[in-house]
């Protein structure tokens, strides 16, 4: 069991706990990205369903129901990127067209997007009406390729195959539905729903509820998920994943054994992303300024693996990255002329330190200065596209990664205060557009304001 958990101590944990019968009916597996939390879940539901010793190729229903994600006791529901990895897998199918796994890793990948679709969450939902066509598509599109996946391109002479073209389809239908049926928060609706297919009886030998971002809960939602963590169904597992194990309420938390998975060192990384995708991590940072590459993929949080991920985005990091730089140096410039306007005569370290780091990357990139606040908008909106597939988020995330690395090289309290500053106004900007609605423009526009505000008041 937990073969396909590579360098997690968490899965031994996890197997030593549930071979002396000690596992906890609810469960917290927390840290980094792309760390194989969820994985690790969707695997813990095909042990608890197996029918035999557990095996990842045992062939028994259960598992074989569970390992293409299919089988009626599982219930996955919580925001999380799903098209970054489908099309990641869809790569690696058209490098080896020829392996069931990378076959089976396209179709759970897939798979895992469609889960949080389950009649089960969306029950007399309104919003359903409008994406049901677009799910119906995806569905269709995916029993296609599992009836057509043994042909390759060699099959068509050497051209592209027609199931090349159905990946194509089907990684265009997911961008789409993930951007337009998968919400940044979990709805009280879906847990009260959850709450009641975890009382009904399984179809097998036991449920599992997994919860991915449950620090992203509503608070109508977490009050309902306490109710059923108080008094859990004898055959109902419940497994949260929270990046941050402090995101999850402290009560929740009490009623949940934790599993921390690590980030994996770089070498564990490289394999994983050879031997799961069949490929190098080398196209992460290819495009970066060598420079700057350790800003990049080598010092993020989340490591290669979820850089690697997010280079098959339309938004990868090499194009956020230059528009980070560009805007974090657009707004310390602005701030510093308003502070000289007011009499300052010495520009302030901070802004000097990020202005030195990021301006040369926006300047080799393309970008002319800026002071006025809509035409740096303007500037970068374009290239971003708008901000499509959900890459808002990203870029100001790359936004926090950089400016943290450039306040990572400087000493003294102001870097560390300033650093604040970056994290609350930037973290409102995703609030604003990924809970209020407001569009990406004037999210970012009002990031800039508040930024350079905030800045310039910080030395008054």
């Amino acid at each position: 069991m937990f073969e396909n958990i590579i360098a997690q101590d968490a899965a031994l944990q996890l197997t030593e706990d549930i071979s002396a019968g000690r596992l906890a009916p609810s469960m917290l597996f927390f840290g980094p990205a792309a760390s194989g939390k969820g994985s690790a879940a969707l695997e813990l539901a095909r042990v608890l369903s197996c029918e035999n010793r557990a095996l990842w190729n045992c062939p028994c229903p259960a598992c074989a129901r569970h390992r293409y994600l299919i089988h009626a006791d599982l219930l996955s529901l919580g925001p999380r990127p799903f098209a970054a990895e489908i099309a990641a897998s869809g790569a690696a199918f058209s490098r080896d067209p020829s392996s069931a796994a990378t076959r089976l890793l396209f179709i759970r990948s897939v798979r895992k997007l469609l889960s949080r679709f389950s009649p089960v969450l969306w029950e007399d939902d309104s919003k359903l009406g409008k994406i049901s066509p677009l799910l119906q598509s995806l569905e269709e599109e995916l029993d296609e390729f599992e009836a057509e996946s043994g042909r390759t391109p060699e099959d068509s002479g050497g051209a592209a195959s027609p199931l090349e073209k159905l990946i194509s389809v089907i990684l265009k239908n997911a961008f789409k539905l993930e951007d337009e049926g998968v919400g940044d928060l979990i709805p009280v609706a879906q847990i009260r729903r959850a709450a009641y297919w975890g009382r009904l009886a399984p179809n097998g030998r036991r449920k599992v509820l997994l919860i991915e971002n449950a620090g992203r809960m509503q608070e109508g939602a977490r009050n309902s998920l306490l109710k059923i963590l108080e008094e859990p169904p004898a055959s109902l597992s419940i497994v949260l994943t929270s990046q941050q194990r402090e995101a999850i309420m402290p009560t929740i938390l009490s009623r949940l054994r934790p599993y921390r998975f690590l980030k994996r060192d770089r070498e564990r990384e490289q394999e994983i992303i050879r031997r799961v995708f069949r490929d190098s991590a080398g196209r992460i940072t290819e495009n970066l300024p060598a420079e700057d590459k350790r800003a990049g993929a080598d010092q993020a949080p989340a490591g290669l693996i979820s850089a690697y991920l997010d280079s098959f985005l339309p938004q990868p990091l090499e194009k956020l990255y230059p528009l980070a730089a560009f805007f974090i140096a657009s707004v310390a410039r602005t701030a510093a002329l308003s502070l000289k306007k007011k009499g300052v005569s010495a520009i302030p370290a901070d802004l000097a330190a990020l202005g030195a780091h990021c301006a040369p990357i926006a300047e080799a990139a393309g970008f002319e200065r800026a002071l006025n606040a809509r035409d740096v908008i303007t500037a970068v909106l374009s290239p971003a596209s708008n901000f499509e597939a959900r890459s808002f988020p990203r870029f100001l995330r790359q936004i926090l990664d950089l400016v943290s690395h450039v306040y990572r090289e400087e000493t003294g309290p102001c870097f560390i205060a300033h650093n604040d500053i970056w994290r609350k106004y930037t973290a409102r900007a995703e609030a604003a557009a990924g809970v209020w609605n407001q569009s990406p423009a004037l999210a970012l526009e009002a990031l800039f304001y508040r930024l350079k505000e905030a800045l310039c008041e910080a030395r008054s």
